[in-house]
Parts: C-alpha cells; sequence; structure tokens
C-alpha cells in the first residue's frame, strides 16, 4: 500500500501518459527471465536493471531522473556560485514526492522502502549535481525524528519536512570534534524544566538553508563516559541565540550549502529534547550505518557516472589518427575500471539489501563505506587522467566530479575510523 502512494503521488505524470521503462531481462537455461545487472547492460546507469529492484522502482527511477534532468541540471551552475540550492526546488521535490520516502506515512512520510530513497541518491549523481542535501535531509536528519521523536515532534515537523517546507540538519561536527563524537564539548544545562545551549558547530550540511537542527550536545559533565551523557535537541530557525555564520567556501560540493552554527544561550523548552536524556550516543550509533550506506550508494553512483562520462569521452576525442578508444592502453584501463565499479556495486546492493531487512550490521556498512569512497577517488582520478588537459577544466563534469568525491572519504566517521570499527570486530572476542 505505502509503495503503491509513493508511485501515486510521485508519478502521476508519467503514468497518465501510459509510460513503463522496460525492465532488462535475460532468459535463463530453465526459460526464466531475470535481470540484467549492470556489468552485462548497455550503460552502468541503465533503468531496468539490478536484481534488487522492481518494476514499480523502475517507474519511479523515470520520474526522479526526469526531475533531476529538468528541475536540477540546468540551474546547477548557477547554485554553484551562489553556494546553495533555491527553496523552490526544495518545495518541487516535496511536491514530487522525492523527500521523506522511506519515512512511514503514518508520521507523515511518502511510506515507500529503501530501496525507493536509494533510487533518489542515485539519481542525483548520475546527473553529477551534489548540491541539493536531499539525502541528508531525507535519510540521516528525518529518522531520527521518526525513531525518537514524540508524537508533537512527529506531527510538527516531518510532514512539513516531507513537503520540502523545513528543510532539516543535523550538527555533530566541531571545531575540536569530527569522527570522535566523544569530544563534543557544546553543553545543554538544564535550568527548571528548560535546557540552556551553548556551543558551535562546522561543516554542517544544509546549515545554512535549515529550519530546523538537530544539535549533538553534552547533558552530563560527570557521566562516567562521554557516550552516557550525550543528549539530542532540536533547534530551530529564528530562536533566539541561534546564530548562522558564514557558508563555507570548499573546494567542492559548491551548490551545497555548508556553515558555521553558533549557540548562544539559547533557552529550549523540554520539548526540545530529541528522545532520551543522555541517550542521544546510543542514538547516533544506531542511526550511522544507515548514513554509511548513504555514503557508499552514492559513492558508486557517482563512479557510474563517471564511467560513462569517460567511456564517451575517449570514444569521440582523437589522437595519433583515431579516437583514443582505439589505443589498447586506453581499453585496458576501461576493462580495469568497469570491474571495479561492478564488484563494488554488488557489494552496496548486497548491503542495500540487508539493511532493507534491517540486518546491515556497524562493521559491514563501515566496509560499505570505506571501499565505496576509496574507489570513488581512484575511479576520479583515472577519469580525469583519460580526459586529459580537458579533464582539469571547470567546464567539463569529470572536473567537477573529481572534487567533489574528495570529501566522501572524510565526512561520515572518515575511512581510517571506518578501518577501526572493522578491525575492532575482527579481533573481539564474541
Amino acid at each position: 500500500m505505502a509503495a503503491r502512494r509513493l508511485l501515486s503521488r510521485a508519478l502521476r505524470p508519467l503514468c497518465a501518459l501510459g509510460a513503463r521503462p522496460p525492465a532488462r531481462y535475460l532468459q535463463t537455461e530453465n526459460h526464466e527471465l531475470v535481470r540484467q545487472e549492470t556489468s552485462s547492460a548497455k550503460t552502468l546507469m541503465d533503468i531496468g536493471t539490478r536484481r534488487i529492484f522492481s518494476s514499480d522502482h523502475d517507474i519511479f527511477r523515470e520520474s526522479v531522473r526526469k526531475f533531476f534532468q529538468e528541475a536540477v541540471l540546468p540551474y546547477h551552475a548557477e547554485w554553484e556560485k551562489a553556494g546553495q540550492v533555491s527553496r523552490e526546488l526544495w518545495e518541487k521535490a516535496g511536491q514530487q514526492g522525492l523527500l521523506g520516502v522511506n519515512i512511514s506515512e503514518k508520521h507523515g512520510g511518502i511510506g515507500g522502502d529503501l530501496l525507493s530513497s536509494a533510487v533518489v541518491w542515485e539519481e542525483q549523481m548520475y546527473v553529477n549535481c551534489t548540491g541539493p542535501g536531499f539525502s541528508l535531509h531525507s535519510d540521516i536528519v528525518m529518522p531520527y525524528i521518526a525513531n525518537y521523536g514524540s508524537e508533537e515532534q512527529i506531527e510538527r515537523f516531518i510532514p512539513e519536512m516531507t513537503a520540502g517546507k523545513c528543510i532539516g540538519a543535523i550538527a555533530m561536527t566541531e571545531p575540536g570534534a569530527g569522527s570522535d563524537l566523544q569530544g563534543v564539548r557544546t553543553y545543554a544545562k538544564k535550568d527548571g524544566s528548560d535546557w540552556i545551549l551553548n556551543g558551535s558547530k562546522v561543516f554542517i550540511t544544509n546549515g545554512w538553508m535549515s529550519d530546523l537542527v538537530i544539535v549533538v550536545a553534552v547533558t552530563n559533565r560527570e557521566a562516567r563516559s562521554p557516550a552516557h551523557g550525550i543528549s539530542l535537541f532540536l533547534v530551530e530557525n529564528g530562536m533566539k541565540g541561534f546564530i548562522k555564520g558564514r557558508k563555507l567556501e570548499k573546494i567542492g560540493l559548491k551548490a551545497q550549502d555548508t556553515a558555521e552554527l553558533f549557540f548562544e544561550d539559547i533557552r529550549l523548552p523540554a520539548s526540545a529534547l530529541l528522545g532520551q536524556e543522555n541517550k542521544g550516543f546510543y542514538y547516533l550509533m544506531a542511526e550511522l550505518p544507515q548514513e554509511r550506506l548513504l555514503i557508499a550508494d552514492m559513492a558508486l553512483a557517482s563512479c557510474e557516472f563517471m564511467f560513462e562520462e569517460t567511456r564517451n569521452y575517449v570514444k569521440q576525442r582523437k589522437a595519433f589518427g583515431k579516437t583514443i578508444a582505439h589505443l589498447q592502453t586506453v581499453q585496458h584501463k576501461l576493462a580495469e575500471l568497469k570491474t571495479q565499479i561492478c564488484v563494488g556495486r554488488t557489494f552496496v546492493d548486497s548491503c542495500l539489501q540487508l539493511h532493507e531487512a534491517k540486518r546491515l550490521d556497524s562493521s559491514t556498512a563501515s566496509m560499505a563505506k570505506y571501499w565505496a569512497s576509496d574507489l570513488q577517488n581512484s575511479v576520479a582520478t583515472q577519469c580525469v587522467q583519460l580526459h586529459g588537459g580537458w579533464g582539469y577544466m571547470w567546464e567539463y563534469p569529470i572536473a567537477k566530479a573529481f572534487v567533489d568525491s574528495r570529501v566522501q572519504p572524510i565526512y561520515g566517521g572518515t575511512n581510517e575510523i571506518m578501518k577501526e570499527l572493522i578491525a575492532r570486530d575482527i579481533v573481539i572476542d564474541k
């Protein structure tokens, strides 16, 4: 029922035209029809491939692809100069049913499955437009509210966030605390039934445009460990003492608004506490695997985009009297890249299936994030090389993909931390 509502809301114009993208099927020896995997498809971005998806997902993907190609791609260069996308885009995404896709209907979300969310993540990367912070808003911020919020908080914020009228952000990182969440210094002190919040955060995606920020703060400095004294708070734009600093100038993600946030004696009512007091660290640990899976899937989708962009380029670029695609060196490099990407895609798709079944553990999510984001950077470097000097020009999509990829091994927990988490699970006595 939820999936049907997702389709009817997001795809009404498409379905009215009778559009239904064909799945790419292969016939087995038993005469069964199975979907092609990306390794045997015409391109790595074909609609109708990959066994984890259904024909309903294909219809949704067709609509999402159309949205990004028509409502995002033509305006992205303008947003890169502005350092942010438009508010109008957020509301258009809400009208199209692209926000809160995996949030249940009873909470005010769309009610689609995780794979439908993955379609949105991937299609954004397929147009090479990193500006809209939809994935963080929908699949990192909103689940905290849906999973740990009170009825009042859910009813107040989730429908508005699904509509794109309330933009969400999460403020974990501080100038002195990045991957080490137990090093947080932002502090909320009890004052009667209220809380007084002080501190600062940095590198906050959606920070400049945010209407609602989940703030990670220490609430018990006497706890036996920092993990036992952290809480989450909902801070709204316009609250007295909530100050947005400058939009940070980054080497990539130019259209994504990333900001410093300051909290100066903000008085928060008891209703601003998200979940239980001093349980924030545990909520973060429970939700981080999805964030890391999201990064991994977007990294693989970016690899697929970069490969196709480079394949098209080498088939057109001429040197020594023929296209460089005829050079064996180039052919072997493309073979290596495609193989690496398809191997990575198989693992990430497996992780998507595990998470849909609520079986993705922290260690496996860390493997996906570390492996896929490292691969993304490797693919970006090699694809720029295959473009030659033109790959270094900002007007070429591969140049933007190259600089955008560099942050992937850093945020969501650095890849060094990912290896620590994986290793800990290997050596621990179970």
